[in-house]
C-alpha cells in the first residue's frame, strides 16, 4: 500500500506522458490492439524497488477495467545486474500504451536509492538510520518514493544482519517503516527560539514528556558544554538511554574543543592506526575535518563518559552518504543513530530507467541489440549462474 493516492495520476496520464506514446494509442486503437510484454530494466547495479510502479499500474488497469501481469524477474528487494529486467509487464498494448513514461518515473529513482541506502546500512550495521528525504524532495510525490526507497534498502539490509532505518521525519512516508508518525524532536529554530539548548529541552519534554528527547547542541558552537548541561538536567532520562544528544555540526567549524592537532590526538586515542589508512582527501576530511567527523564522535563520546553519563546516545547527521558511512565503521565510530537523506540519488542520469517491448501477441520481438531482454534468454542467464556460480552476497556488487 502506497502512502500517497495515485488515482489523480492516473486521471492525468494523457498529459504527463510523452506525447508519442498517447498518438500509439491512437494508432492501435484503430488498427487493432495486441497482447504485449514490456521488460523494465536500468543500466547500472540497483536493489529492485518495483511497488510503487506496480501499485500505479495495477490502479489503471482496475479503473481502464483491464488486467496486467506481473513477472518480478527479481523480487523486491534483491541485488539486480545492469541491464539485467527487474519485472515483465503483460496486458493490453493499447491500455499499456501510455503507461511507460511515468512507469520510468516510478521505478528507476526509487531502484537507485533503494541501493545506496542499502550500502549505507551495510556499511554501518550497527548503526540505525532515520530517512530525512523530506527537505531534499521536489514535492510530496517524490518525497513518498524516496521513503518507499530507504525501507527498501533498510529490509536487505536488516536481512543480512544491520540495524537499517527504523523510521522517517515525516509522517508521509512513516507507513513504510512500520509507523503512523515521524521521528525526531527539535530543529535549531527551536533552540534559537529558547534561548538556550536546555531551554529548548525543557520546553520539548514538558510538551512530550513520554517522547525520547534528542537535543541538538551544535546552535551556539558548544557541542560538549551543552550537551552535558542537558543530561544534568536530566539525569534520570541519561540514566535510562531515554536522552541522545545530535551532533550537525556545520562543514565551516570544528567540534567546541577540537582543531586539526588535537583531532588526530582524540583519533589515536580511540581509533589507532586509521589515519593511515585514509586514502583520499574526502577519508581525511571524514576522520578529522571540520564538521562531524569521527574524531568529533569519539570527542563527544569520551565527554559524556568522563562524565558519568555511558547511557546518553550520540545521534549524528550532515553529510552521511555511502563514503562516510565507510569511513565512521573503519574508526569504529560510537554512533548510535544516522540522521540521513543522502541516499537520495546525486547524479539522476543513473536513475534513468527503460523499457522495451518484448513479445506481441506471443512473438518474440525487440529491437537489435535489446536481445538480452527477452524471457528465454534470461531464463538461460539464470541457469547459467546457478551452474557456474555462487554468489556470495547476491545483492551486493561484484
Amino acid at each position: 500500500m502506497t502512502a500517497l493516492d495515485p488515482r489523480p495520476v492516473i486521471r492525468d496520464i494523457g498529459a504527463r506522458t510523452d506525447a508519442y506514446f498517447n498518438r500509439t494509442r491512437e494508432v492501435i486503437g484503430r488498427f487493432g490492439d495486441k497482447r504485449v510484454t514490456y521488460a523494465f530494466f536500468l543500466r547500472r547495479p540497483v536493489i529492485s524497488a518495483p511497488r510503487l510502479m506496480l501499485d500505479w499500474l495495477t490502479e489503471v488497469a482496475v479503473l481502464r477495467g483491464t488486467r496486467f501481469e506481473f513477472d518480478q524477474a527479481h523480487p523486491e528487494g534483491t541485488w539486480v545486474g545492469a541491464g539485467e529486467p527487474i519485472v515483465y509487464v503483460s496486458g493490453s498494448f493499447h491500455e499499456l500504451a501510455d503507461c511507460e513514461t511515468i512507469c520510468l518515473q516510478k521505478l528507476g529513482a526509487a531502484c537507485v536509492a533503494a541501493h545506496n541506502a542499502y550500502q549505507m546500512c551495510m556499511a554501518l550495521p550497527t548503526a540505525r538510520f532515520i530517512a530525512m528525504e523530506a527537505r531534499h524532495c521536489a514535492g510530496a510525490e517524490m518525497q513518498d518514493m524516496m521513503g518507499y526507497a530507504a525501507s527498501v534498502g533498510s529490509a536487505a539490509a536488516q536481512r543480512e544482519g544491520a540495524h537499517g532505518f527504523v523510521g522517517t521525519s515525516s509522517d508521509l512516508a512513516a507507513p513504510y517503516f512500520g509507523g503512523a508518525r515521524g521521528l525526531g524532536t527539535m530543529p535549531h529554530a527551536l533552540i534559537g527560539y529558547a534561548g538556550s539548548t536546555v531551554r529548548a529541552a525543557e520546553m520539548f519534554h514538558e510538551t512530550c514528556p513520554h517522547e525520547a528527547l534528542t537535543v541538538l547542541t551544535d546552535f551556539f558552537g558548544r557541542e560538549i558544554t551543552d550537551g552535558l548541561a542537558v543530561c544534568r538536567r536530566f539525569p534520570e532520562l541519561a540514566a535510562a538511554g531515554r536522552l541522545s544528544v545530535r551532533l550537525d555540526t556545520h562543514g565551516g567549524r570544528y567540534l567546541e574543543g577540537l582543531d586539526p592537532a588535537e583531532s588526530y590526538a582524540v583519533l589515536e586515542r580511540n581509533a589507532p592506526g586509521a589515519i593511515r589508512r585514509y586514502r583520499s582527501d574526502q577519508e581525511l576530511r571524514h576522520l578529522v575535518g571540520t564538521g562531524v567527523s569521527a574524531a568529533a564522535i569519539w570527542r563527544m563520546r569520551e565527554a559524556l563518559d568522563e562524565a558519568g553519563f555511558p547511557q546518553v546516545r550520540i545521534v549524528v547527521s550532515s553529510g552521511f552518504g555511502v563514503a562516510k558511512c565507510r569511513v565512521m565503521a573503519d574508526t569504529r565510530a560510537p554512533i548510535d543513530v544516522v540522521g540521513t537523506g543522502s541516499f537520495i540519488p546525486d547524479d539522476w542520469h543513473e536513475t534513468y530507467a527503460t523499457a522495451d517491448i518484448v513479445e506481441y501477441d506471443g512473438l518474440a520481438r525487440v529491437k537489435v541489440g535489446r536481445e538480452f531482454l527477452l524471457r528465454a534468454n534470461q531464463a538461460r542467464r539464470a541457469d547459467a549462474r546457478r551452474v557456474d556460480s555462487v554468489p556470495t552476497n547476491p545483492r551486493s556488487p561484484p
